[in-house]
């Protein structure tokens, strides 16, 4: 975008460098997705030449438990009530004299990033100083600020499971996962292998790593592409059925090293509109040390807070990367709209790679 095209908003007078806030108007809520125009769906579809759907998502219920992160809880489904009964298995003969229906309504908790899920732009801010008065403070892409567009309780009895009740008490406001969903998020796609060509182990993968990968199968990426890379981190997980082990988990498969600089230019000189992958968090986490004040999760400073690039996590991608390689292919049609659940700062998402 150019300088003229920069879009200044209330909320900012200087942004962050190498950012994209404003370039996409001074409200824009969206970032990269903005450029999931008709002619990137068309491409997308101009992939489908066999008409095989991939499903890219784990069951909810996976990784399984709390060990690799105790803060996310896995699913709890338990039927709904009716007329003081319990609400499944339910026989409407019972409440209305000659009703032959058997019933059953459910509800769920969800931790919203347990599993495969998208990240919305109010996932990760950043403490900056967007008045430009020498004090940072908490904002969020194109300047969002914390408390006001993005909000949340101030007691932590309004917060977690042990209180729950029927109230929101959070709002990512124009942030939220809604303004994701939509758009519909559907266009072409691109496969990187990193597992392909690194393996199981533990590789920081820097800009080095990548350029080389994407060399050696020929892979393009063009402005509005989503970008899938597999690690092969997720086939452990579903293979360990609900019961991971965090030290292998841990110690294997392919992560971005976020601190590299020249991986976070070529993120954004690329144009992607998206970036998914099928391990825990994209990057490395922890990463590398540095001086600080800095982020602990440079690339989801970069890529949320700086340019409006939303991450998928957790995301099954092997089968479908197994069948790109067999056929010489690195490109498909990805529809993976996530929940339209309004406020939510992230969303559970079944993603479909069609090819």
């Amino acid at each position: 975008m150019s300088k003229e095209a920069l879009g200044r908003s209330p909320r900012w007078v200087r942004r962050p460098e190498d950012s994209t806030w404003g370039d996409f108007g001074p409200d824009d809520a969206l970032g990269r997705l903005n450029l999931l125009t008709p002619e990137k769906v068309r491409q997308g579809v101009a992939e489908v030449q066999e008409g095989l759907s991939f499903a890219l998502s784990l069951p909810l219920t996976l990784p399984g438990g709390t060990a690799l992160n105790p803060n996310r809880l896995p699913p709890v489904v338990r039927p709904n009530r009716r007329q003081g009964r319990v609400n499944y298995n339910c026989r409407m003969g019972e409440l209305t004299a000659g009703a032959t229906d058997v019933l059953s309504d459910d509800l769920a908790v969800l931790h919203l990033q347990y599993s495969t899920q998208w990240d919305s732009l109010a996932h990760a801010g950043s403490m900056f100083d967007a008045d430009g008065d020498g004090v940072p403070e908490p904002v969020y892409y194109n300047g969002f600020r914390a408390g006001t567009d993005v909000v949340g309780p101030s007691s932590v009895e309004d917060s977690g499971l042990e209180t729950l009740h029927g109230s929101t008490t959070s709002s990512a406001g124009p942030l939220g996962i809604d303004g994701m969903a939509r758009t519909g998020v559907q266009g072409r796609a691109v496969m990187i292998d990193l597992h392909a060509h690194l393996g199981d182990d533990r590789v920081l993968v820097d800009f080095d790593h990548l350029e080389a990968v994407m060399a050696a199968d020929r892979v393009v990426v063009e402005e509005g592409d989503i970008v899938c890379l597999h690690t092969g981190w997720s086939e452990k997980v579903l293979a360990m059925d609900g019961n991971p082990d965090p030290e292998l988990l841990h110690g294997s498969g392919a992560v971005l090293d976020g601190r590299d600089p020249a991986l976070l230019r070529w993120i954004t000189d690329s144009g992607l509109a998206a970036l998914a992958a099928d391990n825990y968090a994209v990057e490395a986490f922890p990463a590398t040390p540095a001086e600080p004040p800095c982020a602990l999760l440079p690339l989801h400073e970069h890529c949320l807070f700086k340019l409006g690039v939303h991450l998928g996590e957790l995301w099954r991608l092997t089968p479908l990367a197994e069948h790109l390689r067999a056929h010489g292919r690195s490109r498909f049609l990805l529809t993976a709209p996530p929940l339209n659940l309004p406020g939510a700062a992230a969303s559970p998402v079944t993603p479909i790679g069609t090819v």
